[in-house]
């Protein structure tokens, strides 16, 4: 039998680790795990004796996690998922019913809004144990799979192939690929020529080459915090966008979709998670259904909005 050395860190380290960074203090860790402030101190100077890094940068109005204690707490938090999910999946098997517990589940807006109630209606019908909890992400810089990555999420809806890589230990699949369609206010004789209306997200090398090539598209004069803004600005006739069919779902008959031709851009949606958790119950559970939604929004007629030639 292993057994556990002195650079060993226990799960309840872990938690305080974790804790300590969540809360940005460690009082207020002190309190979430109900522990004494001593008791945490003790632990995470533990914790960087045994790492032989100091975590936590200390100071008057809290701590911060140093680069390294970033690291570690990372692993830490996908650690003691790992842990939760060996306890459910343990009970699970014991009742031949191994997809409960927990799922963590990290979506940008647009996929939030027109991806996901489908595949957890269906994961609650055919899993009652999993319990989905869905946080909205902004899919900018290291965007929902940073939230994997970090160990918030254990499954992100993410756009693949931008200009952020993957961090190490993930793993991705695509889902589907949606294309970018000109966005105005319904009834414009001349879309092209209206201001652009703009909002930051991640996008493939593909789409970013094609945005560059296009002299007919001008510099951003209103830029929204995300696409349903974007929506809400271009049907009140500020400006035309260009924006991905996932975000155009139930677009109100005031704004006009004109196709952008075959050279058109697309994006590529996808999930990711962790190697570790892509063969979980839970997870694969979700990606299934994940799947059978993708090819439904693919094949279905209507489901994503037919565009007029721009």
């Amino acid at each position: 039998m292993a057994r556990t050395t002195d650079s060993d860190l226990a799960p309840h380290e872990l938690r305080v680790l974790v804790a300590v960074a969540d809360t940005g203090g460690f009082s207020a860790a002190a309190r979430a795990l109900r522990l004494t402030q001593s008791a945490v101190s003790h632990s995470v100077r533990g914790s960087e004796r045994k790492i032989g890094a100091v975590l936590f940068d200390r100071g008057r109005s809290g701590a911060r996690p140093t680069p390294a204690g970033e690291r570690a707490v990372a692993h830490a938090r996908r650690i003691l998922r790992l842990l939760d999910v060996l306890t459910a999946e343990a009970r699970g098997a014991a009742r031949s019913d191994a997809a409960e517990g927990p799922l963590r589940i990290a979506a940008f807006r647009s996929a939030a809004l027109h991806l996901l109630p489908p595949v957890l209606e269906r994961l609650r019908a055919r899993h009652p144990g999993i319990e989905p909890r869905v946080r909205i992400v902004r899919e900018v810089g290291r965007g929902t799979a940073g939230e994997v990555a970090d160990g918030k999420a254990d499954l992100a809806i993410a756009t693949l192939g931008g200009s952020v890589p993957l961090p190490p230990g993930l793993v991705a699949s695509g889902l589907f690929e949606e294309p970018y369609a000109l966005v105005h206010a319904a009834g414009h004789a001349a879309p092209r020529s209206l201001p652009l209306v703009d909002w930051a997200e991640n996008c493939g090398s593909y789409t970013r080459d094609w945005w560059a090539a296009q002299d007919w598209i001008p510099k951003a004069t209103v830029e929204a915090e995300d696409d349903g803004a974007v929506l809400s600005l271009v049907s009140g006739g500020h400006g035309m966008a260009i924006m991905p069919a996932l975000s155009l779902v139930g677009a109100p008959d005031t704004v006009g979709i004109a196709d952008l031709g075959p050279g058109r851009p697309t994006r590529q949606v996808g999930y990711v998670t962790t190697s570790e958790l892509a063969g979980s119950a839970v997870v694969r559970a979700c990606v299934r259904e994940l799947r059978a939604t993708a090819v439904h929004l693919r094949l279905a007629a209507g489901t994503l909005p037919t565009a007029a030639p721009a």
